[in-house]
């Protein structure tokens, strides 16, 4: 369909075209001309809303012991418009509809799911109406639009804005780590829409709610039918997804999301008889016989199953008709387990300042910052925040993303079309470049001691700086190098690590076609690491320009966009990994270097609590105790880090650098299995070897609170 952009757009690239016959350097300066006029359009647009208070509102929660009145601010190189803008940009996300977010009532309550209340519970940060928030959702949820209708959908800012509260002051944190807890808050959302269909006054008033706003919906029994839709799909969404390991606040697998999402979207009609047909219990008994899996997959989809499909799925594998399997919650599990992936290495959200300087991101330096990795890396990311994703197979033929995914050969291809907004990931990465690290307030939590900061310094050298560097945050040309460390060396916890390199799944149509990594093409296998399957699969998405815009301009932006990404990024080239007691990749093991954790910059980590890549330590002050063993002397003399800690509360400690951890009913944080374990990283306390395979000795309480001084000033 071509709009009437598209047609003055072709008129006037054809008569450029004629004009200029064969100056082909006039159209790329036309081109180059338009993409300026749309990054000015695009910075006017992110001043429209200037609210002083970047909409930030306080709830009087006591549940977590927060009694902050005021919310304010610090300098990190962005305007009120500019956060705000950060708060409230689309990239395609779709949740729930619209008008259902809006309408949800509670489980058990009339209060509204969004209600400022419920999601300060969740620890979600909550805002007033302003311009980009016109219905006050709170930071990071956002109406998204997708072939004409509307979506809540999540933004970056839900996941990488924090706050940090001491006495009556809160600080809001651009680009830090939420406090959220988002597998909660989903569980909420699925109990509540299941509610609303089984209660009756809940029904009508939510059916008469949506209604009365007039958008999507026109009648009762589309609402109901839509209602039950998307019951099931998060439904689908926490089954696939259940981990034995908690989540709480501050932290989620995001990658192994992001790794089933893809499954579920690649995995064809074939190779999901294969599992369903092998898949056993404990002592060999099978779960499905060949008849019940047939019955199960009639009528499913050969190439793309995607979520729909896998709804019906899961209700027939659960149905007790006849011919129908009648699976158990347990073997529904198990299944899920042949199928899937359980996402069992929870993490805390990385704070985002210096990413677009940064060589390698992803706590294990999964994604190289280079050229268009970027928009790949965003991608997984929007894929994992509930993008819809209209994958289709097709009949063979030449496309740009059947030739980057390695389809040319395949007796189908898959389209892949989304909701996923490419130009705005590609803004908001450009967006990034002028964030800036916190300074830590001198007004608000204190003066720092710099006699005492002098001494933590030279300790800071000696102990850490060989792995995290010091930059001067406002240095426009600076590059962040990562430094990288294998999980044995640093003896950090080892799920993330282990599980983004060993998870494995069908392939689909990516079965025997290539792939390129650091050490030489290979084949990716039906049973693949998840890894290749999601590296062909966001190669094909940022090969796919945005279904949403008539013919033209689609082109002309998805043109421009990657272009941009590609001369506009800050890191130039790939680059080797920096660290050195690594393992680097091979033809063996092209992951090997995965098998690690990056070493950041330290610049504002005092507001970046709890600490660890899995937050299993709360305070800074505790990260340079030892982790109690067994054998260890007890004693009041003797300091540990703590095996059990609550976690919620926003309110800050300044002494031992972190967010309180006792004294309130929050998030109990056991460090008692792999997944949560708070071991490894004992530099300050004498219990981990430095890069040269030095050990140096334990600091005493002075040193380390010299060192803490320091970080203060990072």
């Amino acid at each position: 369909m071509f709009t009437l952009f598209d047609v003055v757009l072709a008129l006037v690239l054809i008569s450029v075209c004629i004009f200029y016959r064969r100056k082909i350097r006039y159209v790329i300066l036309g081109f180059a001309a338009l993409g300026c006029l749309t990054l000015a359009i695009g910075k006017f647009y992110q001043t429209l809303d200037d609210d002083p208070d970047r909409g930030a509102i306080l709830i009087g929660n006591t549940e977590f012991g927060e009694r902050a009145t005021k919310v304010q601010y610090l300098d990190q190189g962005w305007s009120e418009g500019e956060s705000l803008w950060f708060y409230n940009v689309t990239q395609g996300s779709a949740l729930l509809p619209y008008d259902f977010y809006l309408s949800l009532e509670g489980i058990n309550s009339q209060e509204l799911a969004r209600s400022p209340g419920t999601v300060d519970h969740y620890r979600y940060l909550p805002q007033k109406s302003t311009f980009f928030n016109p219905d006050a959702l709170a930071v990071g949820f956002v109406k998204d639009r997708y072939k004409g209708k509307d979506y809540m959908g999540y933004t970056c800012a839900a996941c990488h804005t924090s706050q940090v509260n001491y006495g009556d002051t809160a600080i809001r944190i651009d680009g830090g780590p939420a406090m959220a807890d988002m597998v909660g808050y989903l569980e909420f959302l699925q109990k509540s829409l299941e509610q609303t269909i089984k209660d009756t006054a809940k029904n009508k008033r939510f059916v008469d709610a949506v209604l009365e706003l007039d958008n999507d919906y026109d009648n009762a029994e589309q609402v109901k039918i839509d209602l039950k839709t998307w019951t099931d799909t998060i439904e689908l969404y926490n089954t696939v997804n259940y981990s034995h390991i908690d989540s709480g606040f501050a932290r989620l697998d995001a990658f192994g999301r992001i790794y089933n999402r893809v499954l579920q979207y690649t995995i064809n009609r074939e190779q999901a008889y294969d599992i369903l047909t092998q898949a056993t219990a404990p002592g060999g008994r099978y779960l499905l016989s060949d008849a019940q899996a047939e019955k199960v997959l009639k009528d499913i989809n050969e190439t793309i199953i995607g979520n729909d499909q896998f709804v019906e799925i899961l209700k027939r594998l659960q149905s007790t008709e006849s011919g129908y399997p009648g699976l158990n919650p347990r073997d529904m599990r198990r299944l899920r387990d042949a199928l899937f992936n359980e996402p069992s290495a929870p993490v805390s959200y990385p704070f985002l300042w210096d990413i677009a300087q940064s060589d390698y991101v992803q706590w294990n330096g999964v994604a190289v910052n280079a050229g268009v990795g970027p928009m790949g890396r965003n991608a997984g990311e929007a894929i994992g925040v509930f993008s819809i994703l209209d994958w289709t197979a097709s009949d063979p033929g030449w496309s740009v993303s059947s030739m980057l995914t390695g389809q040319k050969h395949k007796k189908k291809k898959v389209e892949f079309t989304s909701s996923i907004n490419l130009a705005n990931l590609k803004r908001i990465e450009s967006h990034l470049a002028n964030l800036q690290s916190p300074v830590w307030p001198e007004d608000i939590l204190g003066k720092i001691d710099h006699e005492q900061a002098k001494r933590g310094r030279k300790i800071y050298g000696r102990y850490c700086q060989s792995c995290h560097e010091l930059i001067d945050r406002s240095d426009l040309d600076r590059i962040i190098i990562g430094k990288f460390s294998s999980v044995d060396a640093v003896g950090t916890d080892k799920a993330l690590a282990h599980n983004s390199t060993t998870y494995t799944g069908k392939s689909g149509n990516f079965k025997h076609t290539f792939q390129t990594t650091g050490s030489g093409d290979l084949i990716i296998e039906e049973d693949a690491p998840v890894i290749q399957i999601l590296t062909a699969v966001t190669k094909g998405v940022i090969a796919t320009p945005d279904p949403d815009k008539g013919f033209f301009r689609r082109w002309a932006d998805w043109l421009y966009t990657l272009m941009s990404a590609y001369f506009s990024n800050h890191i130039p080239q790939a680059s080797m990994k920096a660290g050195g007691n690594y393992t680097p990749d091979s033809t063996a093991n092209p992951y090997s270097s995965l098998v690690a954790y990056k070493a950041r910059s330290l610049n504002g980590i005092w507001a970046t609590a709890p600490y660890l890549h899995n937050g299993s330590v709360p305070t800074l002050y505790d990260l340079m105790l030892p982790t109690k063993k067994a054998g260890d002397p007890e004693g009041e003399e003797f300091e540990y880090r703590p095996e059990v800690f609550q976690v919620g509360s926003r309110e800050f400690d300044p002494e031992r650098v972190g967010f309180i951890s006792e004294g309130y009913d929050g998030f109990a944080y056991k460090t008692i299995r792999v997944g949560d374990m708070n071991d490894g990283h004992e530099y300050a306390a004498g219990g981990t070897a430095q890069v040269n395979g030095e050990v140096l000795k334990a600091l005493n309480k002075e040193q380390r609170l010299d060192l803490l001084e320091f970080m203060k000033t990072l």
